[in-house]
This record gives C-alpha cells, structure tokens and sequence, in this order.
C-alpha cells in the first residue's frame, strides 16, 4: 500500500517540477532573456517564407539528395550572414512531374524578416565557387598603388578623381576554372603526421584547364572564392597533371570539413534556383494568431475538465491531473527538440490531448463493468487496465501511423501537424498507462461500498451500475 501511493506521490512531484520548469523557462525579465522559450513558426511570431525549386537536370539520381543538401547549407550559411534570428531551411520533395519524377524544392523560413525582396536578396542565386590566380608583379604592383591613390583622393575630397580600372577586377585574375568543374572535395589526413586536409579532384574537362593553370602559376597564389567571398589562398607548389590538389595550412579537423563543404557547396551541378512563390506574416497578425491558439486550447481543456471531473467524479480528478502532468510533458519536449510551433501544429497537441482523454475514459468504464461483476476496487483497477489496454494501444498504433504518413509525404505545413500529433500520442499513452493508473492504484485501498459509490459513479447517478 505505501509503495503505490509512494510512487503517486513521486509522479506528481516530478511532474509539478516539469511544469515549473516549462513556466519559468519561457519567462523573460527586462534584464534577461527566456532560457529555453517555444519557437514559434513564421504564421505565429512573423516573417518570410519562400519556396524554391532546384534545376537539377544535370545530377545524377543517386546523388540528388547530397546535392540538396550541400544546397541547403549553402543559402542556410548566406542567410546566417545577415544575423537573421532562427533560420529554417529545410528541404521538400515536391509533386511527381510528367516523367514521374519528384521536383526538389527548398524551404525558407526567415523569422522577423518581413521585408520580401530583402528576403530574396539574401538567398541569391546558385551558389558560384570560383579559383583565381594572383596577379603577376607588375600587375600586383599597379594594383597596389591603384589603392593607394584611391585612399589619398578621399582623404583629400577629391570630387572628380576617377580609379584605375583595375580595382573592379580585384586583387586575383579569373581563369576559367570554376565550381562546375571540381569533381569532388573530402577531408584526408596526413599519415605521419596526422594533420587533416582537404584533398580536391577536377573532373576531364577541369584536369586540363587546371594543369595549364598550374603549370604557368607555380609559386603563386590560387585564390578559392565562394558566392565572391575570399574562403583560401593556396599556394601552387608543382604542376599538378592528374587533376587532383591538396589544400593544408594547420586546419583543424572541423576546419577542414568547413572548407570542404564550402567546397562542395560551390560545386553543385544546380543550373538555377527558382523561385516559386513567397509569403509574409506580419508580426501583430503572428501574435494575434498566437493569442487565438492559446485561447482554444485552454477553453479546450477547460471543458474536457469539467466533463471528466462531472460525469467520473474522482477518477475524473485524476485524470485532469494526470493530464497536466501530460501537458508538462508534451511542452518540454517541444522545448528540447526543439519543435517549430505553428499554427497546425496546435492543432495537432489539441488533437492529441482529445486522444489522451479518449484512453482515460476506456480504461474508467472497464473498470466500472468489472464492478458491476462484483469485484473489489484493486482488482477491479487492474483488470479495467488491463483490458483497455489493448483498445488503446491499437486506437493509438493506427494514429500514429496515420501521424508518420502524413510527416513523410506531406508538405512543411502538416509535417509540423503530424510531428506535434505523434509525440501528443506518444506521451498519451504514457499518461493513461502509468500515471492515471498509479495515481487511481494510490487511492483504490479498501473495498467498502460508499467509498465505491463516490469513486466510481458516473454521470448524475451515485452507483457505478447505472443503467443496469
């Protein structure tokens, strides 16, 4: 008997001290932040979101999926450029075409940037890796005082001064040899030393053009330019004939892998980005949209209280608590995930919450039809348990199922209704099985009548047999 109401005991503390956490976690001061708040998805706190679709006639099929995601990294570092709070890009495989064929398309959400063209600005085009040679001396040298005179006619104000052309080709020449042409670009580590590098290698066409490269350049720079950003300025050491090279300079092994995917990224045999269409919420229709959720949820649960607490009484309490506990649980878990909240993903938690009610109520009336045989309060407990268990877990399989198809072939919109669903469902069953059950073992000690009448009557009717 103390071991059961023990562990009720232990359960519910545990789970005040979640629900604590979950409150106190998403509170900000004037002088602080939120520790761990909910993120909210772009239809709740406000933004941009935009749908691209990849060309990608030139890649081969088994190697759309990396394509797409090296794509993916490289607009996700683009957009982290420009500070932007929580970025979200992630990859959607769209509708079959006339050929059969699945069209690859890249979401992106922009929280805070409600701005569109800013938001396509930042994206771009397809990412442009480029190699370019260091100028000769002469050229270098020209170059340099180009500069110089530049920065000597606006410290002076001069109005009509007019810069040498050769400041817009930049301190490294084109050579042709561009992203298109890299077969491929990987970490490899030195076997005496154990220092990592990035080893890359040109394809037919680049092997040539990169030979005649080095063979004129030895001992000069090669820069590597990725979107027009400088990432490395290798030296050639050796005519290199085989179109392979080797990148070192201490790299670290998570440097190495950086640049080896900037490499990549660089690489992509995407011919062009389009953009399909564009969205933009506004922050006070964000949170109004916010407000409204909330308030259908609470007025939700509030009703689903009043109903359980009505019609079965004490069992009914338990399970309200039992479904706070649920609550509790199902927010920290979207909090450590994290999980994108949306407006459909509420939508999916308050659907899981009817779900986590529905098995409350199973497990109640087969513990009422095994009084109505006579049997006493615990035992009566433990066999409605154990044959509702099977309704559940079959009700909550077909769910969950359901949950998984609709995240795999659905669009961002009810892949966040179908994540939300499946772990409302998840910790459902766990409410129902382990806490309604410890809590309702905790209490069901004795076996007079009155206590039986109050426990287990439903409805307006004192006795548990009602209706029989």
């Amino acid at each position: 008997m103390f071991q059961k109401r023990f562990l009720a005991i232990i359960l519910l503390i545990a789970g005040l001290g979640v629900g604590y956490w979950d409150y106190t976690s998403q509170i900000s001061t004037a002088d602080t932040e939120a520790s761990k708040p909910f993120k909210l998805g772009l239809d709740l706190s406000g933004g941009t979101h935009l749908i691209y679709e990849a060309d990608l006639t030139s890649v081969e099929p088994t190697e759309t999926t990396k394509s797409m995601e090296a794509l993916r990294d490289v607009i996700e570092n683009r957009v982290n450029l420009f500070g932007v709070a929580e970025p979200l890009v992630q990859i959607e495989r769209g509708a079959l075409d006339e050929n059969g064929e699945r069209s690859q398309r890249l979401i992106v959400e922009l929280p805070g940037v409600t701005d569109v063209a800013e938001a396509v600005d930042m994206i771009g085009d397809t990412p442009v890796l480029e190699f370019k040679i260091e100028r000769q001396e002469e050229d270098a040298l020209r170059y340099q005082q180009a500069i110089q005179d530049l920065q000597a006619a606006m410290e002076a104000g001069v109005q009509d001064f007019v810069p040498d052309d050769i400041l817009s080709e930049g301190p490294y020449l084109d050579t042709g040899l561009t992203g298109k042409f890299l077969d491929r670009a990987r970490v490899e580590f030195n076997s005496n030393s154990g220092e990592p590098y990035v080893a890359i290698k040109f394809d037919a066409e680049g092997t040539e053009l990169f030979k005649d490269i080095t063979s004129d350049n030895v001992g000069r720079v090669l820069a590597i330019y990725l979107d027009g950003a400088l990432i490395q300025e290798p030296v050639i050491r050796d005519v290199i004939r085989n179109g392979e090279a080797i990148i070192s300079g201490g790299f670290s092994p998570d440097e190495a892998r950086e640049l080896a995917g900037r490499l990549n990224s660089g690489a992509l045999p995407v011919d062009s980005l389009e953009l399909l269409s564009t969205q933009s919420v506004g922050p006070s229709l964000g949170a109004q949209a916010t407000e409204a959720g909330v308030r259908a949820g609470m007025w939700g649960l509030l009703m689903v209280s009043l109903f359980l607490i009505l019609w079965y009484r004490l069992p009914g309490v338990l399970a309200v608590v039992a479904l706070s506990i649920y609550l509790a649980i199902v927010f920290a878990i979207f909090k450590f995930i994290p999980v994108t909240l949306t407006a459909a993903g509420i939508a999916g938690l308050v659907l899981s919450i009817g779900m986590a009610v529905d098995a409350n109520i199973l497990i109640f009336e087969r513990m009422k039809e095994e009084l109505r045989r006579g049997r006493g309060l615990e035992e009566a407990v433990e066999e409605g348990f154990n044959r509702a268990w099977l309704s559940i877990r079959d009700g909550n399989l077909s769910s969950i199922i359901t949950a998984g198809i609709l995240f795999w072939f659905g669009t961002s919109l009810v892949e966040g209704f179908a994540l939300t669903f499946a772990i409302g469902i998840l910790v459902s069953m766990f409410s129902a099985i382990t806490l309604t059950r410890s809590f309702l073992r905790a209490i069901a000690q004795g076996d007079n009548e009155g206590f039986k009448k109050v426990l287990f009557g439903s409805g307006f009717t004192g006795k548990p047999d009602a209706g029989k």
